[in-house]
């Protein structure tokens, strides 16, 4: 009996032996073997095709082996032997709020990411060692490129279409300097694109002004406008009332042109009765009313037909 917690003791001395000599490379990861801290085994990277040139010499003078794959591999335990694990997928990157100048000199707050993976794990760990190191030193390499490439352009390119190829630019720009660190730029874009907290009200103010100078401008044609058509329409209004004026005159001169032939033509037929007519209708036009006096000498032609006698 007393040998029984020697056996267990052995058994589960070698049972943690074989546990770590075992790992497990999982198909979104890529992992790295190291002997004593150096690279002997690079395991499920990304495509082979990926790698630079460069990346497979310095592989084949280091005498490091490229395994593909995932699965379950064997090692010796630590600390002879020891794993580190990077992400294989694409990963997101947002950069921190940048404020850039372009040429126009009207600043702007750029908030960007990226879609990044890492493509030589052997140069990854080499130039920032964890994930999250790199991920900084990426960052610092995208916002050298925007700001170089944003300043070249006015505001206007990079609120517009021009966006996209100005990231485009961006993106190669910085994909040179990234390969230094084992990583692949996918995609490279502005998520906003605001100008500066102090500067806000400050163009608020100013576009304010300016659309209220396009009011006024435009008040100032319509009132134009409006007293064009009035003058227009007060000169056709004229000529309309002295065009009627004229025609009315016209039409009276023919009427009494008229009234006088057939008062002309009626006193030639019977010139007694024509003289008595007309005296009818200007006692008529005298005597008019409930209370119509007249003064005049009895012996008045006005009164001719008006005497007791009778008339010639």
């Amino acid at each position: 009996m007393r040998f029984l917690p020697i056996l267990v003791l052995l058994i589960g001395a070698g049972v943690a032996v074989g546990l770590s000599s075992v790992y497990i490379v999982d198909e979104r990861q890529q992992a790295l073997l190291l002997e004593f801290g150096r690279v002997k085994k690079i395991v499920n990277a990304v495509e082979e095709g990926r790698l630079s040139a460069e990346a497979k010499q310095a592989l084949e003078e280091q005498g490091v082996e490229l395994v593909q794959g995932p699965g379950l591999y064997f090692k010796l335990p630590a600390p002879m032997n020891t794993v580190a694990t990077y992400e294989k997928r694409i990963l997101a990157l947002e950069t921190r709020d940048l404020e850039v100048t372009p040429l126009d000199n009207r600043r702007l707050v750029v908030n960007a990411f990226a879609r990044w993976r890492i493509v030589d794990p052997l140069r990854f760990r080499e130039a920032a060692q964890t994930q999250e190191r790199g991920e900084s030193l990426l960052e610092e390499i995208l916002t050298q490129d925007l700001r170089e490439v944003l300043g070249k352009v006015n505001s206007d390119n990079i609120l517009s279409a021009d966006r996209a190829s100005l990231m485009r630019e961006t993106r190669d720009n910085s994909l040179v300097r990234a390969r230094t660190l084992g990583v692949e730029i996918v995609d490279v874009r502005i998520r906003r694109a605001d100008l500066p907290e102090q500067n806000l009200n400050a163009t608020y103010e100013r576009m304010q002004a300016e659309r209220q100078q396009e009011a006024a401008d435009e008040r100032a044609r319509g009132r134009e406008a409006a007293q064009v058509r009035i003058a227009e329409a007060e000169r056709q209004a004229i000529e309309l009332e002295s065009e009627a004026r004229r025609e009315a005159e016209v039409i009276r001169g023919e009427a009494d042109a008229e009234r006088n032939r057939i008062f002309a033509q009626a006193y030639g037929a019977d010139e007694e009765f024509f003289a008595f007519y007309r005296s009818l209708r200007a006692y008529e036009n005298a005597l008019k009313g409930s209370n119509s006096s007249i003064v005049l000498s009895p012996d008045s032609e006005f009164f001719e037909y008006l005497g007791g006698g009778t008339a010639p």
